[in-house]
């Protein structure tokens, strides 16, 4: 059963009685026997969930220590024949200290011991009246030469794991312990750890470790929570990992503090699931992270692997942490139940109103200012746009528009140009020209049936053919009428081709592929439309003339015409006969594809599952494979467009453009990806 690089986590929060071992025992095994049912591969629970986290001085008495290590063995038992992993807080004694500690359980086995480094001692918490810092295992001056347990063997090293005989077993004890299960590293840090200038997690990821746990107990004061948050964000973004957060909750002292047992999994910054707190009954919360997109994100952000506290990663460093392989494998069916939200439009802001408006500004601004700052440095006040009234065309009018107001120039200077061809019809032609006249520009009309068919006689060829020559012949006409124009009046061509197009390679080479500045090239078509909406329902509602149309009712217009580049002649009632999604397959499908293919390096099988997922209901298992194989034949075959595209502004964390983020040969070989698109 194929995993896609996903492992499924959990965060627990039992109920829990203050000094009641046996209770919160049973409580745990409940709540491990229901995480193994939903096929989880490792499960947390809080921070000395074994005996409550608010004890106080009972953590001075023996029998409660002795009673937690009694618990922490029936819990071990109960794991036995089990394939999920048990992440479990307990107090253990060691070297007459009192450790707070995380211990890792699996199939009747403890397999390490990891103890909490920073003690907060300050307002409402004395952790360091009843516990000894798990630095003092990493101090240099003070060790000595371990036995090292891992995968049941010893090996003697200086300065590794001590050995602990807890629980009737004998295993590892150091906050420097990484775990590995189904091809997964994971470490530990708890609580208050994460709180600090450095906290641990910081060199568990340099150390290889992909998601970290951690077992808390975090009371709840207003607003704390939000920050709790975006911390978490900030850690698991910063250290390219996923981040698995579970808090003590109800049964814990309320005597000075309320725990609302919060639950929270990030991965890369971004909250995958999160509990809803102050419940009175147990919860869990479940997610799938994909370990594979992790690590192809360390693999591209250069900076990631060359940072160490000295400077440098080096094996030294490395060497510092142990790795225990916990062996056995979760057998986790994603394909029946996938706990992750799958975006099937990657490229279009979500979020509540306020937050979408607030990412559309910003993805505009950074258009408009490009543009405004190209034609500043020409000191040039005239740009030269070709007006399809399609979408694309459409939002490159309006962030010219916008790019003049913000210098100060006259919108006169923007030379908006029609060209009617073969395919042309009325209501493009009609939204074009209303556009233009709306937003009160420069509008000029030339028409290119004749000079096509003078040039189709001059090279010989029989317009009645409507193939290759007769559609792009087309688009390299409207291309030089652009250019020429734009030397005429000292400007430049404002380019109107999306991402979209330049990832299928949708564009007539040097004809519409080319312009002085394109400001949609990291724009996808999904994204188009949508920043088009945005546009008339905030920026553009006036007319020209009363009685004639607003910019708000023919934008509205163009984002329900079917998507073509108009090259073939209209039906017999004048309608659109070519449509572009009816050739190359659906653009929601492409930008899908196109995302997850390069931002997160999926392979075209995992892309295929993915949409499946994202787009059921919607299309057809069959219907998505015939399109993602075509989107990687045309992705490669049409690298030499991409290979020589003019200026433009990079928006998003996707860019085709060869001079940044996507530098291919154009003759590379699509046969392994189109392989594995066909055995999906």
């Amino acid at each position: 059963m194929k995993n896609y690089g996903f492992i499924r986590v959990a965060a627990a929060v039992p109920s829990v009685r203050v000094a009641d071992t046996a209770y919160n025992v049973s409580g745990i095994c409940r709540m491990t026997d229901l995480a193994e049912k939903r096929q989880v591969s490792i499960l947390l629970f809080p921070e000395l969930c074994v005996t409550g986290y608010t004890c106080g001085d009972l953590f001075g008495q023996r029998l409660l220590i002795d009673e937690a290590e009694k618990g922490v063995k029936e819990i071990m038992e109960f794991t036995r024949g089990k394939s999920v992993t048990v992440i479990i807080g307990a107090p253990v004694s060691f070297r007459g200290g009192l450790y707070d500690c995380a211990i890792v359980l699996k199939n009747g086995n403890i397999k390490g011991v990891v103890p909490k480094i920073w003690l907060p001692n300050y307002n409402e918490f004395y952790e360091a009246r009843w516990f000894s810092s798990g630095s003092d295992f990493l101090n240099p001056r003070a060790a000595v030469t371990g036995r090292n347990i891992v995968n049941g063997k010893d090996s003697v090293r200086e300065g590794f794991p001590d050995e602990i005989e807890y629980a009737g077993f004998r295993c590892n004890i150091s906050p420097n312990l990484l775990f590995e299960t189904d091809g997964t590293i994971f470490g530990i840090e708890i609580c208050e750890d994460m709180w600090t200038p450095v906290p641990p997690s910081t060199y568990h990821a340099l150390a290889g470790a992909q998601i970290i746990f951690n077992p808390s107990a975090s009371n709840e004061v207003v607003s704390k929570h939000e920050y709790r948050k975006s911390l978490m964000s900030q850690i698991s973004a910063r250290n390219v990992c996923g981040y698995v957060y579970a808090s003590s909750g109800f049964g814990e002292s309320t005597q000075d503090l309320v725990f609302g047992g919060a639950a929270l999994i990030h991965e890369n910054g971004i909250l995958m699931a999160e509990s809803e707190r102050f419940s009175t009954e147990p919860s869990m919360t479940v997610a799938d992270l994909d370990t594979e997109r992790l690590d192809i994100q360390r693999q591209k952000i250069s900076t990631f692997s060359a940072v160490s506290p000295d400077g440098t990663f080096s094996a030294a460093y490395r060497n510092l942490y142990s790795l225990v392989r916990l062996g056995g494998h979760a057998v986790t069916d994603f394909g029946s139940c996938l706990y992750r939200h799958i975006e099937k439009n990657p490229f279009v802001p979500a979020g509540n109103e306020e937050e979408t408006s607030l990412r559309c500004r910003e993805i505009l601004a950074i258009q408009v200012t490009g543009l405004a700052s190209r034609l500043a440095h020409i000191r040039t006040s005239s740009a030269v746009v070709g007006i399809s009234g399609g979408l694309d065309s459409t939002l490159a009018l309006l962030v010219t528009v916008l790019a003049f107001d913000k210098l100060g120039l006259d919108r006169k200077g923007i030379i908006g140009i029609t060209m009617p061809g073969y395919g042309t019809t009325d209501r493009t032609h009609d939204n074009a020209v209303g556009l233009m006249e709306s937003l009160g520009i420069t509008r000029r009309e030339i028409p290119i049936r004749e000079a096509c068919d003078i040039h189709f006689k001059d090279i010989g060829h029989d317009s009645s053919i409507h193939d290759t020559t007769y559609e792009n012949s087309q688009a390299r006409e409207r291309t030089q009428i652009l250019m020429d124009v734009a030397n005429s009046v000292c400007g430049i061509v404002v380019g109107t081709g999306d991402l979209s197009e330049l990832a299928l390679g949708w564009a007539t080479y040097n004809g519409d592929h080319i312009s002085m500045y394109g400001v949609n090239a990291s724009i996808p078509k999904t994204l188009v439309r949508h920043l088009v909406r945005w546009c008339a329902d905030n920026r553009f509602d006036g007319a020209a003339s009363e009685g004639a149309r607003s910019s708000q009712e023919i934008l509205y217009d163009i984002i329900d015409t079917p998507i073509s580049p108009e090259l073939l002649p209209a039906d017999d009632k004048g309608n659109i006969s070519q449509k572009t999604e009816d050739i190359v397959g659906p653009y929601s499908l492409h930008d899908f594809f196109l995302y997850n293919f390069f931002r997160n390096g999926y392979a075209p099988d995992k892309i295929y599952f993915l949409a499946c997922k994202a787009f059921s209901g919607t299309y057809d298992p069959d219907t998505i494979k015939n399109w993602l194989k075509t989107f990687v034949k045309r992705f490669f075959s049409q690298q030499f467009k991409r290979s020589c595209l003019p200026d433009g502004p990079k928006v998003g964390t996707v860019s085709l453009s060869p001079r940044g983020d996507w530098r291919m040969p154009s003759d590379a070989s699509c046969r392994i990806f189109l392989e594995d698109a066909e055995k999906s």
